[in-house]
């Protein structure tokens, strides 16, 4: 009998695989043991090994070609045996859809007759699993307090449950007699799912629990002409059950903190009584306990006559105004949210001796008609350390990752509505000069409004200069589909260390951004040393 094999998931992480190499073919006999193939997973490429002896008689995925896991990669039986029904997908499979749709037929009117509406008996309220946290959807039920047949008042901690963030004590928010616990300790449940029934002792629940508790009411709904009674019940519980939460905790009714709160009040001395709950409904928290001072809280005379605190209520206009996004702006916040949240990106930060390049500078701007800045030196360096490292010149699109042979540096200038990218074309084939010109040209542009999409398309580098305002460190966001980005703070005036001796020194701090799709640590590690090369001896890019 033919066997399937799919395929394999050879790592926790690896969601599809490549053949890289078949090691056998059609035809071949296989043993127990054998190598069938190399497999590319996202960590590595793997020998994948035969469990079963027989015949190569299929190969689903071809060398080179990607595949999800699970999918069929070959099939091994007899010699000469059809397998025509396993490669056009098994004719069984429809016949088993078959006979699903009578039993799911069958089904449907037991179920719709089970799950007719019960009436929830006078003082029994069912309790659902809670949501405790923002992104909960089910809990489990750690330890229970309480048991079966237990009287419980408001108040009282019911049982210990684990959200996705922590582990927190639930609170009965009524009073009667444990009847039904429906989610054992160790347990999971979704949230809304049925936990516990509270009710007078007796009671009998067993229809309230068939019908899964507080889901009796969806059933409801679906029959508006029977189950008008059952609605009012519905609205009446919730209202019975929003009372307690909401009730003040300042006019003699129930207080409502956590368990955290009420023992720090208790260590302090501080009534909850004269406390203002910030939490959800109302309910008192840690930082409530902790924020409160006595002096807010009304001060009794000794003549028993009560007098308000005097408190102090800053007055001013509170004002909000709404100033519609320009194009440029939605623009911005599409590319940078794109890149953001796509892209993995991680950052490696290098400081740089700035002694050479501020002479060198200093002995090129000597020149008549001619002006270079510091800006300028660190492009063409990028320029040419993307020549020695051209897995940094790339973009990644998924299936691929591209090479870039030219290389096309843009350079980011901040404009009145926001920042635009104007790229130097040809980079490395630039003098100093005329990377200065080009820089100075694309920015007044840009800042004039006279800027073309032409001058802003095809970057395969960016640089980002904030150094002029006096920053010092910054991380920017990868100007995609660029695969780096550097950020050039401020040139530093500091004490440096220098053949053992501590002397004044300028230094400034480069950060490089990577993709981590295409440009790993020791790649982008090893340009920002090809860089702080260039930067620091600057007659080398004259070379």
């Amino acid at each position: 009998m033919a066997t399937i094999i799919n395929m394999p998931r050879l790592s926790d992480t690896m969601e599809e695989g490549v053949v890289a190499k078949w090691l056998v073919k059609v035809g071949d006999k296989i043993e127990e043991g054998d190598i069938l193939a190399e497999i590319e997973t996202d960590k590595a490429t793997m020998e994948f090994e035969s469990f079963y002896e027989g015949t190569l008689l299929h190969i689903g995925i071809q060398e080179g070609e990607t595949s999800p896991v699970d999918v069929l990669l070959a099939v091994i039986g007899e010699e000469g045996e059809d397998i025509s029904a396993i490669i056009n997908g098994s004719a069984e499979t429809p016949k088993e859809e078959v006979k699903e749709e009578p039993t799911k037929e069958e089904i449907t009117p037991s179920e719709n007759s089970a799950n007719q509406a019960v009436a929830i008996p006078d003082g029994v309220n069912v309790i659902t699993m809670p949501r405790l946290s923002d992104t909960m959807t089910d809990g489990t039920v750690a330890t229970w307090l309480k048991k079966v047949g237990d009287v419980v008042e408001e108040g009282d901690m019911l049982a210990e449950i684990e959200t996705d963030k922590a582990t927190m004590e639930f609170e009965c928010f009524y009073e009667g007699t444990i009847l039904y616990i429906g989610v054992q300790e160790g347990e999971t449940a979704p949230v809304d799912s049925l936990l516990t029934i509270i009710g007078p002792a007796g009671t009998d629940v067993s229809a309230i629990v068939a019908n899964g508790g507080a889901n009796t009411n969806a059933v409801a709904t679906e029959k508006p002409d029977t189950s008008s009674d059952i609605k009012v019940e519905k609205t009446t519980q919730k209202t019975e059950e929003a009372k307690p939460i909401i009730a003040s905790n300042s006019n003699g009714g129930r207080i409502f903190a956590s368990p955290l709160a009420k023992k720090i009040a208790s260590d302090k001395g501080i009534n909850l009584a004269n406390v203002s709950g910030s939490g959800e409904n109302g309910r008192i928290i840690k930082k409530d306990v902790e924020n409160y001072t006595p002096s807010a809280k009304p001060v009794e005379a000794a003549s028993n006559i009560s007098a308000q605190a005097t408190t102090f209520t800053a007055i001013g206009e509170e004002k909000s105004d709404e100033v519609k996004n320009s194009q440029m702006r939605k623009a911005i916040a599409k590319s940078l949210g794109n890149s953001k949240f796509s892209a993995p990106d991680f950052s490696l930060n290098i400081e740089v001796d700035m002694s050479n390049a501020m002479a060198s500078r200093k002995t090129i701007n000597a020149i008549p008609d001619v002006k270079v800045s510091f800006n300028d030196m660190v492009v063409k360096a990028c320029a040419m350390a993307l020549q020695k490292h051209p897995q940094v010149n790339t973009s990644w699109n998924e299936t691929t990752t591209v090479y870039h042979s030219h290389i096309h540096v843009g350079v980011a200038v901040a404009v009145d509505d926001g920042l635009l990218v104007p790229v130097i074309k040809h980079t490395d084939q630039l003098s100093l000069t005329q990377i200065g010109a080009g820089v100075r040209d694309l920015a007044g542009k840009a800042r004039n409004k006279k800027i073309t999409p032409a001058d802003m398309q095809g970057s395969t580098f960016t640089v980002s200069n904030l150094g002029m305002f006096g920053i010092n460190n910054f991380t920017s966001i990868i100007n995609q589909p660029n695969s780096a980005i550097l950020s050039v703070g401020a040139i530093v005036e500091k004490p440096v260390v220098k053949n053992g001796q501590i002397v004044v020194g300028n230094t400034m701090n480069l950060t490089l951004t990577c993709d981590h799709r295409t440009v790993d640590g020791a790649v982008g590690a090893a340009f920002l040393q090809t860089l702080k090369t260039f930067i620091e001896n600057p007659v080398t890019m004259l070379a």
